[in-house]
């Protein structure tokens, strides 16, 4: 199992040089789309970005169904029962037991390793895409562009962007890749930049693909390793491991939610 080679860290340094032109440079209603992403694509071959991944920027559209999607997420304003319930938390225990026990040397090899049990990675797993059953069906490319053009959040999003360019010039993903409305990649919905710091090619087959259950819950679990997971010390609230959950997401309801289904799926 061996981890993507460009850190997050280096992709944020790819974005450094052209920081100031970004910030100079966004739209809260899309307008001039087409000469941001010259700028983008610019800067971006500077930095050793590839003809493919520029290409794939070029190739992009302004996406107004993430623009949506990012001024509208109000579940993560609900109570935990409400939330638990419109996500359809028991059903993801149920299912997700019946995923442990179908699944139980790849879980139990997989906490081995990483220390991280197979409550929280099927409860995630089940959380983000229900169990790969939707994984979104906007294009990353285009999302994480949009995201990056937009005025909120465009520091945030950048490296991402050059993340997925990378991603593009590798082979990892392409211009039509689909994912979730604000670019996440795969069965547990990882943004382009953490997919390669912590992608991992959990089958052995030379590559690293978030559409792959076995890759994209091996590099979950990765991902809480290298965020500080403690192996054997438990992750309610109060607890060690808790406090890993806020990496994986903000909201202090999904954190809790994990907590509560992982626990009920490991029984």
């Amino acid at each position: 199992m061996k981890p993507v080679l460009m850190t997050l860290a280096v992709v944020a340094g790819l974005s450094m040089a052209g920081g100031a032109a970004v910030a100079a440079s966004c739209s809260d209603s899309g307008n001039g789309y087409d000469g941001w992403k010259a700028e983008i694509a610019a800067e971006a071959a500077a930095q050793g970005v590839g003809a493919k991944g520029i290409a794939a920027l070029m190739g992009t559209s302004y996406s107004r169904e993430t623009i949506a999607a990012d001024r509208n997420q109000k579940s993560f304003k609900y109570s935990l029962e409400k939330f638990m319930q419109l996500r359809g938390a028991d059903t993801i225990i149920k299912q997700g037991r019946g995923h442990k026990a179908k699944n139980a040397a790849f879980f139990a090899a997989v906490e081995r390793q990483y220390g991280v049990p197979a409550g929280v990675l099927i409860a995630i797993h089940g959380m983000e895409t229900a169990f790969g059953g939707f994984m979104g069906n906007t294009r990353i490319v285009a999302a994480i562009s949009t995201l990056t053009y937009d005025c909120r959040r465009s520091d945030f999003f950048h490296p991402h962007m050059m993340a997925a360019l990378i991603l593009v010039d590798r082979g990892s993903i392409s211009a039509e890749t689909v994912g979730a409305k604000h670019g996440e990649w795969g069965h547990t919905q990882f943004l382009p930049g953490n997919a390669l710091k912590y992608g991992v090619d959990g089958d052995g087959n030379g590559r690293v693909d978030l559409n792959n259950r076995v890759d994209a819950l091996t590099s979950t679990a990765n991902f809480l390793r290298q965020k500080g997971w403690q192996p054997g010390q438990g992750y309610q609230k109060g607890q060690p491991n808790y406090a890993v959950l806020k990496d994986w997401n903000a909201a202090s309801v999904y954190q809790e939610a994990i907590s509560i289904m992982g626990a009920r799926i490991d029984g």
